[in-house]
């Protein structure tokens, strides 16, 4: 080994050294800015020596501009996304993921085989139309995830007679499909239609998922993303690649399998079991109307309590309230109100939402409580705070065996003396399930947009 080799290797070593020590530091609010620092720095490691080892094939200058171009679009996402867009702007990071690992796998093999002439080995073909495969399915079901959460198709599970049927059907013709090719990588044919195939199986993976599962949804296609890029990494022999898609897979597996636990479902269940469906049949506490509350009545009950829970949802992310609810939670502890947020696991539209959002308002971390923290503090709570949640604290999931909720692990919020309710208007939760928590005697709701509802309950308090 040349010493310039040399020096490339140990490198490369170094940006995987990057990556793993970056992904630790992610898994603590404390310490994940440094550790992505550390991450980026490592791919910036990644890709350089990339371009470097690249330099004698007379690509140097084409992988610089590609890199200095992505460089740009991801400055800008990153300026300009607001933070109610961020799964989305994850879904098409992910659908990218797929998107490069299909087209890296399927010009290397239609190179090797149009180039070299020769057959290459069945371990080097079930490697690239794996990649081509899991790539395909990322792509298209991370497009389709985005229409969900864009609201560009529907967030119901959508259903037809002989589903899974057909599922099956193409998964295992894809199957067959990559040891056809590992003995006749040249049919361009059934090459297309394997592709055809992998992005009909990423559609239909995501249209029988209700919009409540999205966070699964999100995990799971991060997972298939890094998996196609550490098959790819086997097709173009590139170590790091390897490294950092078997990175992202393991942990997109960790995450998925994290979510499914604080919702007291399977993967197969989430996947298969059409969530949503029967929502629109629940028509719990319709009968009974929701007492409203003015600002000022949120204020007089935060005035008498010693003790506030606030509970985060996708609510706070829309109106962008975290500032206000910082702002709250700030003037009650001057005021001596003992104060903590409690945090599902699946708030807001995916994995970890409400914890960047309260991260970037400097809410200090020791204020967030987990599932299992927070549930054991409500019942000696004066007030619990309900931002624009629904689902994460539906009762029905405790109690109601007829409820698609029923089973899920919720924040006891209904067991606080109070319950001040942030609502944008009367209607549903992402799941379209009714919320028998928003009429019970001991509930009220601000109605309006949670930022403003926010800032009238903090002029309201001052002036106590």
């Amino acid at each position: 080994m040349s010493g310039a080799n040399f020096s490339i290797q140990m490198i490369l070593l170094l940006s995987a050294v990057g990556f793993i020590l970056g992904l630790r530091m992610l898994s603590s609010p404390k310490t994940a800015r440094l550790g992505n620092a550390i991450a980026a720095f490592g791919m910036f490691l990644a890709i350089v020596m990339t371009i470097v080892i690249a330099n004698p094939k007379n690509v140097f200058l084409e992988l610089a501009i590609v890199f200095l171009l992505g460089s740009i679009l991801g400055i800008i996402a990153a300026k300009k996304v607001k933070m109610t867009e961020m799964p989305q702007m994850v879904a098409i990071f992910n659908g990218l993921g797929g998107a490069a690992s299909v087209f890296v796998a399927a010009s290397e093999m239609t190179r090797y085989v149009m180039d070299t002439g020769i057959v290459p080995g069945l371990d080097f073909t079930i490697t690239s139309w794996f990649s081509v495969i899991v790539g395909g399915v990322t792509l298209s079901g991370s497009m389709f995830a985005f229409g969900k959460l864009q609201g560009l198709v529907s967030s119901r599970a959508l259903l037809y007679p002989g589903q899974r049927v057909f599922t099956l059907l193409l998964f295992v013709t894809s199957i067959a499909a990559v040891f056809y090719l590992g003995v006749n990588p040249e049919n361009m044919v059934v090459f297309c239609g394997c592709v055809v195939i992998s992005l009909i199986l990423g559609c239909l993976l995501v249209i029988p998922i209700g919009g409540a599962d999205m966070p699964v949804v999100i995990s799971l296609l991060n997972s298939y993303s890094g998996l196609a890029a550490m098959a790819a990494g086997f097709v173009v022999h590139s170590k790091i690649l390897i490294i950092a898609g078997a990175l992202v897979g393991a942990s997109g597996v960790i995450l998925t399998r994290i979510m499914c636990q604080a919702m007291n479902r399977s993967l197969t269940n989430v996947i298969f079991g059409a969530f949503g469906e029967i929502a629109g049949t629940d028509s719990q506490g319709e009968a009974k109307p929701m007492k409203e509350f003015l600002p000022m009545d949120a204020a007089m009950l935060f005035k008498n309590s010693s003790s506030v829970v606030f509970v985060p949802g996708y609510g706070l992310a829309v109106s962008q309230a975290q500032h206000s609810i910082r702002e709250l939670s700030d003037l009650l502890k001057e005021n001596g109100v003992n104060v903590f947020f409690a945090i599902h696991p699946v708030a807001g539209r995916m994995p970890g939402h409400m914890n960047v959002l309260l991260a970037e308002a400097d809410v200090p971390y020791e204020e967030l409580k987990d599932l299992d923290d927070a549930n054991s503090e409500f019942e000696t709570a004066d007030v619990a705070v309900v931002i624009g949640a629904n689902d994460v604290v539906n009762p029905s999931a405790r109690s109601d065996k007829t409820s698609p909720l029923f089973g899920m692990p919720i924040l006891n919020a209904d067991k606080a003396r109070t319950v001040v309710v942030l609502k944008r208007g009367r209607g549903r939760g992402f799941a379209g399930v009714e919320n028998p928590l928003f009429v019970m005697d001991n509930s009220g709701v601000v109605f309006g947009d949670a930022k403003k509802s926010l800032t009238s309950i903090v002029n309201e308090y001052k002036q106590l």
